[in-house]
């Protein structure tokens, strides 16, 4: 009564915001959740009504048996299996045995619903950063003369704005500057003179990189010293 759960593999259009974006990954996450929980329980209910059945049957026939046996006793006949009873022994092996399946399937299954939202939400993300890198492009542009104009405090608002809202998604900011170079966090593009770092730790950060939770999201592109 298992069903494979088809993953959307769909790819996600460039016209849909990051909201609408999220809240589809979300959705098809319930709905295969909701798909795992529904055949659990029509299992579940199935092995029960079995059980019981099997179990009715065990104590009809050990009522009956123990009639017969009053009976039979005085002639010290050997007594014979209840085939009642292992049937029900058989049974019971084998709701237990659904129980365990279906526990699996459903931890594989959420298991399975967090990742594919993981993988929405970090394509998502993942787009918005060239956003982030044009903001702080456009903030470290503006003139000394202007940076406390209305314009200037507008830009600078939204640009917090943004950060505060994908920081609060699990997003942040890797550190690159005086860290020793590391390739699993760290993509070095050049090597330069310097003076302020030592050999093999990162002097310059061309382009900030960043995590999502525990997984990188964009390496920082960097410039080691020699």
């Amino acid at each position: 009564m298992s069903k494979e759960v088809k993953k959307d593999t769909n790819t996600v259009s460039g016209k849909k915001t990051a909201k609408e974006l999220q809240q589809e990954v979300a959705e098809k996450a319930k709905k295969v959740a909701d798909a795992a929980n529904k055949v659990a329980e029509a299992a579940e209910e199935e092995a029960a009504e079995a059980v019981a059945e099997a179990a009715e049957n065990v104590e009809g026939a050990e009522n009956t048996e123990n009639a017969e046996g009053e009976k039979k006793g005085l002639f010290g006949k050997k007594e014979k299996k209840n085939p009642y009873k292992e049937k029900f022994e058989e049974m019971q092996d084998k709701y237990m045995r659904q129980l365990a399946e279906f526990e699996n399937f459903r931890t594989r299954t959420d298991r399975e619903k967090a990742q594919m939202f993981n993988q929405g939400a970090s394509s998502v993300l993942e787009k918005i950063l060239p956003v982030v890198d044009n903001f702080e492009r456009g903030l470290a542009a503006v003139p000394e003369e202007e940076k406390n104009s209305a314009f200037a405090d507008g830009m600078n608002m939204i640009y917090k704005q943004l950060m505060k809202q994908i920081e609060d998604l699990g997003v942040t900011p890797i550190e690159a500057v005086g860290k020793e170079f590391d390739p699993n966090f760290h993509n070095a593009v050049m090597q330069v003179e310097s003076e302020d770092v030592e050999e093999g730790f990162v002097a310059q950060e061309l382009q900030k990189g960043y995590m999502y939770h525990d997984t990188v999201l964009r390496h920082s592109m960097v410039a080691v010293a020699k």
